[in-house]
């Protein structure tokens, strides 16, 4: 998947229930029992077949459903899955909710020598992902993510965390956390992300960019 693909997925018609995170294009739908969202997961099953890199996770209150777990997966072919879950969504009676959309990544960073995504397989029983990142295969934990510190900076290692949004609720978000006591550390990059961190100085980048048109990342 390149830039484009994402973009071209963003700007289809019939995709307006989806939100494009770090994960890739996710949707969440309110139903009003845990065996209507069982239903609803079944019957996307039997369109979906055996797809690889599909995740739905059913609960009392919602059917969260994943096209992908990475948003480099993200392909053409999903534009049109994406309708289909839709349309199968909208027969049922569930209501799309993209407020609720969110990915959650813990970004570990250390120089290029250093980063070791084995380690994070292996001590979180995590699945790798590509080279520089792994996946809770339940689909319950936060994805990791190596990041490449710059080689020259004194800084050698540091953790953040990554909450990837929808667009429309990243101001929401922000006004949130600053309302709780946080303050903005960096917001060069707004409105594609905004680097915030809580009173002790813990920083968490909130980011919306991968549901925007921007080609650059």
């Amino acid at each position: 998947m390149n830039h484009e693909a994402r973009i071209r997925f963003l700007a289809s018609d019939g995709v307006a229930d989806w939100v494009v995170l770090h994960g890739g294009a996710v949707a969440v739908y309110a139903v009003d029992s845990l065996s209507e969202a069982a239903e609803l997961a079944a019957s996307i099953a039997r369109v979906v077949a055996s797809d690889p890199h599909m995740l739905m996770t059913a609960g009392a209150e919602r059917l969260t459903i994943r096209l992908t777990r990475d948003v480099w997966q993200l392909e053409q072919r999903h534009v049109d899955l994406a309708r289909q879950i839709s349309e199968l969504a909208r027969d049922a009676g569930a209501i799309p909710d993209r407020g609720s959309v969110q990915e959650v990544q813990l970004a570990i960073a250390a120089p290029p020598e250093s980063i070791n995504i084995a380690f994070w397989h292996a001590v979180l029983g995590y699945t790798p992902s590509a080279d520089d990142s792994a996946i809770d295969p339940l689909g319950h934990g936060s994805t990791v993510w190596m990041q490449d510190l710059d080689a020259k900076g004194t800084l050698r290692h540091a953790m953040h965390v990554d909450v990837s949004v929808p667009r429309e609720e990243a101001p929401k978000r922000l006004e949130a956390a600053l309302n709780a006591g946080g303050r903005i550390v960096d917001d060069s990059e707004a409105p594609r992300w905004w680097t915030l961190s809580d009173p002790a100085g813990n920083r968490v980048c909130v980011a919306a960019w991968p549901d925007t048109p921007e080609l650059n990342d």
